[in-house]
């Protein structure tokens, strides 16, 4: 009997966790046939977390703007398992030029270190549809279509578009709300914007949600009268410091204009009226202002300042705060306000070492008003205690900065004490290494083996022997090892700063001998790319700076502070001004890419040898 409970405890105690595999793959999405001038879009999808997104280039269309980004994650409790779920989207938006069969090429990203490819889309491309109302003008017109007509021109100062900016003079990261209108003193049957702005150095979310209705006023410029309709609005949050520009927006009109007959001595010149006169559409390509926008860099933050510009509160709630020990509890804090909503993705608790914490689930709720930005995003955290007692969920900080103040202000959430009672020993879950999914060990005894039994010479026990000494103890062993390298890992993930600092040269070099592999292959494109990131990537982990808060201004202060030579400074800034030109104007010439790959390897051994 004593053997039969032994072999039971031995059982349990080896029983181990099972892994499920995640199939991880990218997904395109898009309409399978178009007209000549349709916009439409395509969207690529990964079902997990993904870095380095590499987009196609779309030869074959007219590239209207894009990417627009946009990610969500999912935890699960069914049956006392845990499973999350990470999903993110690429979104271009694109228009057809020409009759034909074409395809959307495949996108690429790394997850966990893997390249995966999405799929391929062919797209059929028909003519455009007539215009019936069109044909249907001419017919009426009679006589009117077989006249000559005199040209009409379409004076500047009748028809223009403006594009203008609440603010001009912001922080990095505040908002601004660009307006485009279109200011005409004559019939304007439709417009169709030909090109977006490429808003480079902001972050751009759409104010326009309902786009059929045109919002019309009169307004008085220069004592002439104009018809005036808002046709785009947009926020944008600035990334960088400096002068920003934003780029002309480029639409096309078809204006309705009076047009007269020559006159030919018949009879018809009698008709020769306003009354009689008919109208023609003219095309018109209009280009709006472009605009300037001065960048202030944000001032020294606080150490737990993550990026929040604009104006916001934090809540927190608990489901519930007396539970069993290995029962899971759900913690949710939530932001809420305007300002750069979407570009908050963390907020920092300390949760006691006791709970299992799962990675929240992140849900936004952000709204889009002529106003700008406004809403909330919620965090939610699946927590499970270990062991029974008494324990406190500190508060909540979230800190930002708001740009009416002129400073940082700090919100926070009360705290929250959490009674845990003595569970069931045979309810403990275990955990695979990424927390991807939990199973319950089995709660019962197992059903007896039938069949021939295993005959032990007599004199000869399994208790007390060799293997029952090493089976007895090998699980201690293991558990004990497991808790000791499962906290050495956690105050290893904690020290973030450090595991950068580690591998900043490393992944810098790597992305180099990438760049010298594209530099050889002549792909311009991909060595400004891994250049760029190389020299980025290694500032911002050697110096622990974010890259949302990264540029020149940061990065020569930080150098400062450690005491690097002023020559090297100047040396660094440079390198950085001529890759970025390098980057947006390509062409150059094979010696002056070299000289570039040379700067940036120079940079960074110069770096690693002030701080040695």
């Amino acid at each position: 009997m004593k053997n039969k409970l032994l072999a039971i405890l031995i059982l349990l105690l080896t029983t181990s966790t099972m892994l499920v595999a995640q199939d991880v793959r990218m997904t395109l999405s898009a309409p399978s046939e178009v007209s000549v001038g349709q916009r439409f879009s395509v969207t690529y999808e990964v079902n997990a977390s993904a870095k380095n997104f590499k987009a196609p280039t779309f030869t074959e269309f007219n590239f209207l703007g894009g990417p627009m980004r946009s990610s969500g994650s999912e935890t699960r409790i069914i049956n006392g398992k845990v499973s999350s779920s990470v999903h993110e989207s690429y979104t271009f938006y694109l228009s057809a030029t020409a009759e034909g069969s074409y395809t959307i090429p495949a996108a690429s990203c790394k997850v966990d270190g893997k390249t995966i490819t999405s799929n391929s889309i062919q797209i059929k491309v028909s003519k455009a549809a007539n215009n019936q109302s069109a044909q249907q003008n001419q017919q009426q017109s009679g006589y009117r279509q077989q006249q000559s007509e005199d040209p009409t021109q379409i004076d500047e100062n009748s028809l223009f578009v403006k594009m203008s900016a609440n603010k001009t003079n912001v922080y990095q990261g505040e908002e601004i709300i660009v307006t485009y209108r279109i200011y005409t003193q004559i019939n304007i049957s439709q417009y169709q914007i030909d090109k977006l702005p490429i808003y480079k150095g902001f972050w751009t979310e759409d104010l326009w949600d309902d786009r059929d209705k045109v919002q019309q006023y009169e307004e008085t410029i220069n004592g002439r009268r104009y018809l005036v309709a808002e046709i785009r609005r947009a926020a944008l949050f600035p990334q960088e410091s400096g002068s920003l520009t934003i780029e002309p927006l480029k639409l096309e009109v078809l204006a309705q204009l009076p047009s007269q007959r020559r006159r030919s001595g018949s009879i018809f010149d009698l008709f020769d009226d306003a009354f009689f006169n008919h109208y023609q559409s003219v095309k018109k390509t209009l280009v709006s202002n472009a605009l300037t926008i001065n960048v202030k860099p944000l001032p020294a933050a606080p150490d737990n300042f993550t990026g929040g510009v604009g104006n916001f509160s934090i809540t927190a709630k608990l489901d519930n705060d007396n539970v069993k020990a290995n029962d899971a509890i759900t913690y949710s804090a939530t932001i809420s306000g305007n300002g750069n909503l979407m570009l908050i993705d963390e907020v920092d608790i300390d949760f006691p070492e006791v709970f299992e914490v799962y990675d929240p689930k992140v849900t936004s709720n952000i709204k889009h008003s002529p106003n700008g930005v406004s809403g909330s995003k919620t965090f939610e955290w699946i927590l499970i205690p270990r062991s029974q007692g008494k324990y406190k969920i500190p508060e909540a900080r979230f800190t930002f900065f708001n740009p009416k103040t002129k400073s940082y202000e700090t919100r926070t959430t009360p705290s929250f004490d959490i009674t845990v009672d003595k569970g069931d020993p045979n309810a403990m879950a275990s955990y695979s290494s990424n927390k991807s999914d939990v199973k319950l060990l089995n709660s019962d005894i197992n059903f007896i083996k039938t069949g021939n039994p295993m005959l032990v010479k007599s004199g000869k026990s399994f208790f007390g022997s060799l293997w029952f000494w090493i089976l007895l103890v090998l699980p201690i062993v293991l558990s004990v090892g497991a808790i000791l390298y499962g906290r050495k890992l956690q105050a290893y993930r904690k020290d973030i700063g450090s595991m950068k600092l580690k591998r900043a040269t490393s992944l810098a070099k790597k992305r180099l001998r990438k760049a010298e592999g594209y530099l050889n292959q002549n792909d311009d494109e991909k060595f400004y790319i891994e250049i760029y990131q190389a020299i980025w990537g290694y500032v911002s982990d050697k110096f622990t700076i974010p890259l949302s808060k990264l540029s020149g201004d940061t990065i020569q202060s930080c150098l400062e502070a450690k005491y690097v030579d002023a020559t090297i400074v100047d040396k660094i800034l440079k390198t950085l001004s001529d890759v970025d030109f390098a980057r947006f104007a390509p062409g150059d010439s094979s010696a002056k890419k070299n000289a570039i790959y040379e700067q940036a390897l120079q940079m960074i051994l110069d770096i690693e040898n002030q701080l040695k």
